[in-house]
């Protein structure tokens, strides 16, 4: 059997957003089979292993990644336990990839991208909207000279999806777990900045809020306090580049607001602006236009089992690669995030909860 005839067979450790997105990614790509599960309540692993077809349920993350059938560990499970998982699968020679945000905090992304440079093995963080057809299509048009050098970027995230106050306490409502926004849609902002400007950010200053303070636990009914962030304001200074000179940001996300469902990046540069949204829509306002034009792009698909969103049409594309990569045996995957991005979307999430703390912009270091 040739390299890019090789089946790549693929462990996944968690049964909620894999259940959505990771398994049936996956399942859609030529010359992949999912081949094991386990999640810390097994009856969960075995529902979704029934209902996807994998093959074996084991009791536990530590079984998954010894075994000689797995090549790719795919990690979606709550940020506290990325860093053991993952230490582990790449000290059994595995391929990784790692939901964001990377870690728990800066110590952690740093000991696991030191493991992986060590290993060469494929490390990669589960930032697949750069895989989306509309960001693409802007990084590729803000590189060529579109709109100039950049003066501010923004990034809006609205939703409701826990804004029910009935919604039950889970590891998202526990900061030892970390959950809460800053990491979980905050990693998803910066990263889109740091990679479509190809720069780093500089300086942060953020607001965490706590809107729903309490939430009911699943297994007793009782009122539990919540910990983490339903809301994150931030705002940013960038090093300069080739793009940027005294460029701003701001980011603006919730996951209690009512209205519009948001998931939008917009550029806005000395001769014009860009900006995708949700929809796969991205849009060209040129300079003095004053107003916001189409841009025709290709629109991404979906795999089989995925509910239409962002995050779906850009792992579709994203496991396809992750899968080519590995049947022809390369460690790398062109425009992906890598274990040294983690690291660097870690510096800013944990500078960003000094300056939360602290109430003022906060140096990155």
């Amino acid at each position: 059997m040739t390299a890019n005839q090789k089946t790549i067979r693929i462990g996944i450790v968690g049964a909620g957003f894999a259940r959505t997105t990771q398994i049936p990614g996956f399942q859609n790509c030529e010359g992949a089979e999912v081949i094991a599960i386990a999640s810390r309540h097994r009856d969960h692993a075995e529902s979704v292993a029934r209902e996807f077809n994998i093959q074996h349920v084991v009791d536990t993350w530590r079984e998954l990644v010894e075994r000689d059938d797995v090549d790719l560990v795919s990690v979606v499970t709550p940020p506290a336990t990325h860093y053991e998982i993952t230490l582990a699968a790449l000290t059994y020679g595995k391929a990784v990839l790692c939901e964001k945000p990377m870690a728990m905090n800066v110590r952690e992304a740093e000991g696991m991208t030191a493991r992986a440079r060590e290993v060469g093995v494929l490390s990669l963080i589960d930032h697949e909207l750069r895989f989306a057809g509309n960001r693409q299509k802007l990084r590729a048009m803000l590189h060529k000279g579109a709109i100039g050098k950049v003066r501010h970027v923004e990034y809006l995230f609205r939703s409701d999806y826990r804004g029910v106050l009935d919604r039950q306490w889970d590891w998202w409502s526990d900061v030892d777990m970390g959950g809460g926004t800053l990491g979980a849609i905050g990693s998803h902002a910066i990263d889109s900045f740091r990679w479509a400007l190809n720069t780093n950010v500089r300086d942060v200053c953020c607001m965490l809020s706590t809107h729903i303070s309490e939430r009911p636990h699943k297994a007793t009914g009782s009122m539990r306090g919540v910990t983490t962030d339903d809301e994150a304001k931030l705002m940013f200074r960038f090093d300069d580049s080739t793009l940027t000179s005294d460029t701003t940001g701001t980011a603006l996300l919730s996951v209690v607001e009512s209205g519009k469902y948001e998931n939008t990046l917009a550029v806005y540069g000395t001769s014009g602006a860009l900006k995708v949204e949700e929809d796969g829509g991205l849009w060209h306002s040129p300079g003095g236009s004053g107003d916001w034009r189409p841009v025709d792009i290709k629109q991404d698909k979906v795999a089989p089992g995925m509910k239409d969103a962002s995050w779906s049409r850009g792992f579709t594309v994203f496991s396809q690669e992750i899968v080519q990569a590995l049947r022809e045996g390369r460690t790398t995957v062109e425009g992906a995030a890598t274990f040294e991005d983690g690291y660097q979307v870690q510096r800013v999430l944990d500078a960003a909860r000094r300056s939360n703390e602290m109430g003022c912009f906060t140096r990155v270091t």
